[in-house]
Order: C-alpha cells, then sequence, then structure tokens
C-alpha cells in the first residue's frame, strides 16, 4: 500500500490576522482579499478595503492566506475581476511608490 504524503497547512500567525483586522478596522467594512500565489516566498494577500485603499499580508502559502480571510470578519474573499479592480482607489503617493527609486526623483 502506497503511503499518502501529507502537508499540514500553517495557520495565520497572530501578526497575520492582527494586520488584517487592523486594515479591516482602517478602511471599512467589508473588505476584499485576493490570495497569490508568489512561489517559494509563500503566497500575498492583497487587501482591498472599502475605500478603495490596497494592503497586503504575506503568508507561508495560498492555504494559510485562505485560513486568513476565513479567519478575519467583514474580510471576504475575491478574485481580480471588474468589480474588486474598480472598488480599488490607487492615489499618486501610492503609484509613486509602485514605480521604483527612478520615479522619486
Amino acid at each position: 500500500m502506497a503511503e499518502e504524503k501529507t502537508e499540514e497547512t500553517p495557520a495565520p500567525t497572530a501578526r497575520q490576522l492582527a494586520a488584517a483586522r487592523r486594515f479591516v478596522a482602517a478602511h471599512g467594512k467589508p473588505s476584499r482579499a485576493v490570495v497569490e500565489n508568489i512561489g517559494r516566498a509563500g503566497a500575498r494577500v492583497v487587501l482591498v478595503g472599502a475605500d478603495g485603499a490596497l494592503g497586503d499580508v504575506v503568508v507561508p502559502g495560498p492555504a494559510t492566506g485562505e485560513a486568513l480571510v476565513e479567519a478575519v470578519a467583514d474580510l471576504g474573499s475575491a478574485t481580480w475581476d471588474a468589480d474588486t479592480v474598480n472598488a480599488t482607489v490607487i492615489g499618486p503617493e501610492h503609484r509613486r511608490r509602485m514605480a521604483g527609486p527612478r520615479a522619486r526623483r
């Protein structure tokens, strides 16, 4: 009989949960979360507040990201569909930060 390999999904840490809860409290309810696999580094949980603000929390993997979304009240799972994209509000300062050091000169 072949031995079945099972991997345990790491639970989100208290720090990760607190960061997501602070984001929801600061940026309105309900907020959205898109879990993105970023390879060996784990997963990025992109947070979109009711006010359009963006934030993120990096976790060990997509399953942990989904567990984080489930554990935080008023945070719903989302995808990058038209509703989620249109809910984001990206201001000039955020655009400069995303553009990198050359844009800040």
